[in-house]
């Protein structure tokens, strides 16, 4: 089989990604290529698409999570994520049983659900839910009314043992609300998909993620079961190795672009599922890269690699964006970054009244 070194991998997810270069094409086709994308910041899908299509506009992704054609649910990892309401549908009954082993890895709720009847109070959930969209606290003191012995906090932990979604106005750009929750059936008018298609969810990540190995899809899913669907699969997909000796899988004709293939500055957003969806990251953590996983820091990938990291900041009227390196800059590559950040704060905080750019 066909050796792919690390910089072949980093291209290839770049193209795949639509992170090599910006295209005008509707946000919710990217948010479908990609799989879904992390949301557990609200500004966080915004970024992610900035940094994918030319001239975006973020009302068009608001208009879309106001007319119910996108929503944020817990999906892939047991984290918010944007999906379009069709992949809503068809994806979460795939990976509830991931969800429903997230929560109960969780010591306070495992011990508070053994204390109750779980279907029961999950049922109740539903009906509060499916009555009307209710932030976590509230049905915190409704159980607490009804169970007044029993860990009522913890038990709340149940409502995602429910496919719910976040409902709007909060993750709209420009506005704000309090996290509130109904359930993803009466806030599309739909039921979920009855036969999901777990063949078809690997193929699209191979293609929004590949080449990638099995333990690769089992990061990204949580499924079981992943190295029996890929060698199901295997007669329609294409083998290679990473330089490890690895198996690594896809789908065909999918991107498979030069190392060699300038890749431009990104600033990626705080998450973003480009750097959290490989058991093995060094196709883009750049060697020296510390983590970013900070609250409010981004990655920024020069030459297709993590190589610092970004924060946005606000003193009065100004707006900066706080860099710091995870290497050394050459001066082109310094300027690239300058301009990418300085068009990303004119995205980011167009009313301010100036714009700055801190390299540390």
């Amino acid at each position: 089989m066909t050796t792919l070194a690390t910089r072949q991998l980093n291209r290839a997810l770049l193209a795949r990604q639509g992170l090599l270069r910006r295209r005008r094409v509707p946000p919710l086709r990217v948010v479908e290529s990609l799989v879904g994308m992390q949301a557990q910041e609200p500004r966080d899908p915004y970024v992610g698409l900035w940094n994918r299509i030319e001239g975006y506009r973020p009302d068009r992704l608001g208009r879309a999570l106001l007319d119910r054609e996108a929503v944020r649910m817990t999906l892939f990892r047991g984290t918010l994520h944007l999906v379009t309401a069709r992949d809503a549908l068809a994806i979460r009954p795939l990976i509830q049983p991931v969800v429903e082993a997230t929560f109960f890895a969780q010591g306070a709720f495992k011990r508070a659900a053994a204390t109750v009847d779980l279907d029961e109070l999950v049922a109740w959930y539903r009906s509060l839910l499916d009555e009307a969209p209710r932030p976590r606290a509230e049905l915190v003191r409704l159980t607490a009314e009804r169970w007044p012995d029993l860990d009522a906090n913890s038990l709340a932990y149940a409502i995602y043992l429910l496919p719910t979604v976040q409902v709007t106005p909060r993750g709209v750009w420009g506005r704000s609300a309090r996290a509130t929750v109904t359930t993803v059936e009466s806030w599309l008018g739909a039921p979920m998909v009855a036969t999901p298609d777990v063949d078809a969810l690997v193929r699209r990540y191979l293609a929004a993620f590949g080449p990638a190995t099995a333990a690769d899809l089992r990061t990204w899913s949580g499924l079981r079961g992943v190295r029996e669907i890929v060698d199901r699969l295997r007669p329609e997909l294409r083998s290679f190795h990473d330089e490890e000796g690895r198996e690594l899988v896809d789908v065909p004709r999918a991107a498979l672009p030069d190392a060699d293939v300038p890749a431009p500055v990104r600033f990626l957003p705080e998450y973003d599922n480009v750097g959290l969806s490989h058991a093995d990251r060094a196709r883009i953590v750049g060697p020296g890269a510390i983590a970013w996983g900070e609250v409010h820091w981004g990655a920024i990938l020069v030459d297709g690699f993590t190589a610092a990291r970004w924060k946005l900041e606000r003193d009065g009227e100004d707006a900066s964006i706080r860099i710091e390196r995870f290497r050394p800059f050459t001066r082109a590559e310094r300027a690239d970054v300058s301009d990418e950040g300085r068009a990303l704060l004119a995205f980011l905080v167009p009313d301010a009244a100036r714009h700055r750019i801190r390299i540390a």
